[in-house]
């Protein structure tokens, strides 16, 4: 479905050309969930915003479903850490808002609107103004707005980083149901280990900057996966130790 080959950008900066990434290549399949984790500064939201074509590689392509990536698609939305919903639109004005950039009947995916809402426990938000909502709950509006036009993919830039511990446990479990419900292929970008074995089939680690392909580590845990499960946390401990020893380690 997405396929990365070959990527390096290299940013000009005053002191200089600045690496970010380095000959990454990587193979994404219809409907996976795939985790790329690595030390700030390594390359992985660079590496996203590719994907998204929002940056072009200084070498290399990316490929969705064989077509190369020359600008961002309505097909790959790429959701930020903040939600940035309009504060003058209500939550489901927000949810519609991409149908209206694509010039699009509303009316067409009020029901596609009223299941996502539905799936994050929104509903009966849908009047209401997004300053009256937590950061969670904006977080979880975001993402119905992300999902509604039915994406092939879906990339997110460590979407629960400014929340909660508890919120972010609770998102990403709602991020986890919706991903088996929807069958979307999902890009996660994170800083934590235990969201990339809670979320992803596959995690791929990213060297030191320049970002490189480190390893590319299968989880391979039955969902769903409950982080408060004696079996999963069982079972996690042994990847989770695995990606733990390879970010200390580092380098290349």
């Amino acid at each position: 479905m997405i396929e990365i080959e070959a990527i390096s950008h290299t940013f000009a900066s005053r002191t200089g050309a600045v690496a970010a990434l380095r000959d990454v290549s990587l193979s994404i399949g219809t409907g996976e969930f795939v985790a790329v984790l690595g030390r700030s500064g390594c390359g992985k939201s660079t590496l996203l915003r590719t994907i998204a074509g929002l940056l072009r590689p200084t070498a290399g392509r990316v490929l969705v479903d064989g077509a190369a990536v020359t600008r961002p698609s309505r097909d790959v939305p790429l959701m930020f850490q903040r939600p940035a919903l309009l504060p003058w639109r209500s939550v489901l004005d927000n949810v519609l808002l991409p149908v209206e950039f694509a010039g699009r009947r509303r009316a067409a995916y009020r029901e596609r609107a009223a299941e996502l809402l539905a799936l994050t426990g929104l509903d009966g938000a849908e009047r209401v103004a997004p300053a009256e909502l937590s950061g969670g709950m904006q977080q979880r509006a975001a993402l119905c707005r992300s999902l509604i036009l039915r994406p092939r993919a879906l990339l997110l830039d460590e979407p629960f980083s400014a929340l909660d511990a508890i919120t972010r446990t609770e998102l990403a479990g709602e991020l986890q149901r919706i991903h088996m419900t929807e069958g979307t292929t999902m890009v996660l970008v994170t800083h934590s280990i235990e969201e990339a074995v809670l979320l992803a089939d596959r995690v791929v680690v990213l060297s030191s900057r320049p970002g490189s392909v480190r390893r590319v580590l299968a989880i391979g845990i039955p969902r769903p996966r409950a982080a408060d499960s004696g079996a999963y946390q069982e079972s996690a401990g042994k990847p989770a130790a695995e990606l733990h020893h390879l970010l200390l380690t580092g380098g290349h």
